[in-house]
């Protein structure tokens, strides 16, 4: 095979894959629905990449079915017509995660599965690991602030960083040497049907770790373990299991701690990005890198530089006047988790959040538990529904939110495009802007007019 083409090249995911491709010198090209930043970027970089549904528009060097394997994202509706032109005519067609899959057969994959914090856990360790004696090569799923980019490419090194995506149980594809489960809320129920299939899918996904490796798993979880003779299983948690920590300390804007752990403790470890979620999220990246030879000293250099991802608790203002970051947050946990951080580190300060809802389908099973966590913050803007890949729902508004927030909140409905005249008319303590929408794309802009204030 010579050549690569993405349907759905826009995709974070799917850009990791195209950049690890196009260095190691592969033609790589694809389609996706609308320009981004980020499909410029690839457009600099040699990717080729065009905005309609059209077979006319591809490149004829991915038309040889002989040398061209055709990858596609989950997102892509199964009607789409260049994927169906591919299939009709004799092309390997594979999802993106098997690919990945490929790649944990041929390399050592430490694997990062979970409803919530892979993101942020799996882009950790790829840095601790990275800047180690023991080096990676990852594929994370958001853009690491460390490297301005998704992916990690390692001339030497056999390991590889991936976050295991369980939407439409990509993630048994993957055959780990390692993983860790952050979590198993129940997510992406109009896929899955019930929570029992979706906790089912989570001790099918441990089967696939490879004899010799190991399994660390956050302590709690409703996920049994079904692993393969020879993989060991670890807990690991804030304050109990295996891995943990002890010693907290928020002081000042930092926050320290020490990390317990069956191999090695080691005291005062610093958070580069210093958010009480990160505290847990630290002790299963460095668990996993732990385990895979980080000394103390590369698990503390690593911590303590860690930079963060981009929409993951991802501040653009940070001042006496203005606070004002973007979140990643779309499911009622996460929702929870960064409601909570806020919480303790702006105790004393409003905090307002504008909430883009995500799928129709999450709306309508979690509008109590979202009502619930936004409650904690002091004032709530909701706009309506962002349906990635869904058809409205009969009755399933962002109105269900709103009519169940608790009493006391601050609360309004806008739509999407009054955002900007919104913040305009206002000003604000603590911004944050929720979701995995695509209201994002106007947090430039929204910093720019807080910075004017």
């Amino acid at each position: 095979m010579k050549a690569i083409y993405f349907i759905g090249a826009g995709g974070i995911g799917m850009s990791a894959l195209e950049r690890y491709f196009n260095q190691n010198g592969y033609v790589v090209g694809g389609y996706d629905k609308t320009p981004t930043p980020l499909t410029q970027t690839l457009a600099a970089e040699g990717i080729s990449i065009h905005y309609e549904d059209d077979i006319e528009s591809v490149d004829a060097v991915f038309k040889n079915p002989e040398e061209t394997i055709i990858c596609y994202t989950p997102a892509i509706p199964e009607n789409h017509g260049e994927l169906t032109y591919f299939r009709q005519n004799g092309f390997k067609v594979m999802k993106r995660a098997e690919i990945l899959g490929l790649l944990t057969k041929s390399r050592k994959g430490l694997c990062f599965a979970g409803t919530h914090g892979k993101t942020t856990t799996s882009a950790m360790c790829a840095h601790i690991m990275h800047q180690s004696a023991a080096d990676c090569n990852a594929f994370l799923g958001g853009i690491s602030k460390n490297y301005g980019t998704n992916y990690i490419l390692s001339e030497k090194s056999d390991y590889v960083v991936i976050e295991a995506d369980e939407f439409d149980r990509s993630f048994h594809w993957l055959q780990p040497w390692m993983s860790v489960i952050t979590s198993a809320d129940p997510d992406h129920l109009d896929i899955y049907g019930t929570k029992e299939a979706y906790l089912e899918s989570f001790r099918h996904y441990t089967t696939l770790i490879q004899p010799g490796g190991a399994l660390i798993m956050h302590r709690g979880l409703e996920v049994t373990p079904d692993v393969q003779e020879g993989v060991r299983i670890y807990e690991y948690s804030l304050e109990e299991g295996d891995f943990h920590a002890e010693n907290i300390r928020i002081e000042n804007g930092e926050i320290t701690f020490d990390f317990i752990s069956p191999i090695e403790n080691v005291r005062d470890i610093r958070l580069g990005q210093p958010i009480p979620i990160n505290i847990v999220n630290g002790v299963a990246a460095m668990a996993m890198a732990q385990l895979n030879g980080c000394s103390a000293a590369e698990l503390k250099r690593g911590m303590e530089t860690y930079g963060g991802v981009d929409r993951r608790f991802d501040l653009k203002i940070k001042n006496s006047r203005h606070v004002f970051l973007s979140d990643y947050a779309h499911h009622p946990k996460e929702i929870l988790q960064s409601a909570r951080s806020l919480r303790e580190i702006y105790h004393d300060r409003k905090i307002t959040a504008v909430f883009q809802p995500h799928l129709y389908t999450r709306t309508r099973d979690f509008y109590q538990e979202f009502a619930d966590a936004l409650s904690i913050l002091d004032e709530v803007i909701l706009t309506e529904i962002y349906p990635a890949r869904e058809l409205p729902i009969e009755g399933v508004t962002s109105h269900l939110i709103y009519d169940n927030l608790k009493e006391g909140v601050a609360k309004q409905i806008i739509e999407k495009t009054d955002i900007i005249e919104f913040v305009k008319s206002r000003d604000f303590d603590v911004l944050v802007i929720l979701g995995a929408g695509d209201l994002d794309n106007r947090c430039d802009e929204i910093a720019e007019i807080l910075n004017s204030k």
